[in-house]
């Protein structure tokens, strides 16, 4: 079940908003210029699958996505407890970062906790397959890949160099729950 949590950054033990129910999660992100929706991602891969199994089995999307929405770069996050660098891949993405272009992240296996830090508020998005988030360009994130990793996540980006991500140097995200938390 996918949870929204929403701090101020004042508190970051105590959540102001807990949602589970998939309309309100999508209509509070909706607020920030987020997209979220639960699409039906039907072919089953599993955590730790590779990138080219995993864009094997999510072809058709992809490429309906970079058609009709101009998205020209893909990213493929595939870790389980088996991965060699799973310690510090997830204390890399626990760190908060930007992009300088829009992203589309489709869960298609597992679950992670995307961190958004938005102005003086901070929303958490437990994502689990299925979960397909739109995120701006430039807003401020982290991902939380927990102690015993296991998801497959899609990204999209418009650009290459949009792709790449530039950290921000905050600590932000210590200070808040972790997906084991």
């Amino acid at each position: 079940m996918s949870i929204l949590c929403v701090y101020h950054v004042a508190t970051p033990d105590t959540p102001n908003k807990v949602l589970t129910h998939a309309d309100d999660i999508a209509a509070t992100l909706a607020e920030q210029g987020v997209g979220f929706e639960r699409w039906p991602a039907n072919t089953r891969i599993e955590a730790g699958a590779s990138a080219a199994e995993v864009m094997a089995a999510y072809q058709t999307q992809i490429d309906s996505w970079m058609t009709a929405q101009g998205y020209t770069q893909v990213e493929v996050l595939s870790v389980n407890g088996e991965h060699p660098q799973k310690s510090a891949l997830a204390a890399s993405l626990r760190d908060e970062y930007r992009q300088d272009a829009a992203e589309i992240r489709l869960f298609a296996a597992g679950r992670g906790l995307l961190g958004l830090h938005i102005d003086d508020y901070v929303y958490t998005v437990l994502c689990e397959k299925h979960d397909l988030l739109r995120i701006p360009a430039g807003m401020s994130r982290w991902f939380d890949l927990g102690e015993e990793p296991r998801v497959v996540a899609i990204s999209l980006f418009k650009t290459a160099s949009g792709a790449v991500a530039q950290v921000t140097g905050s600590d932000i995200a210590q200070g808040f729950p972790g997906l084991d938390d």
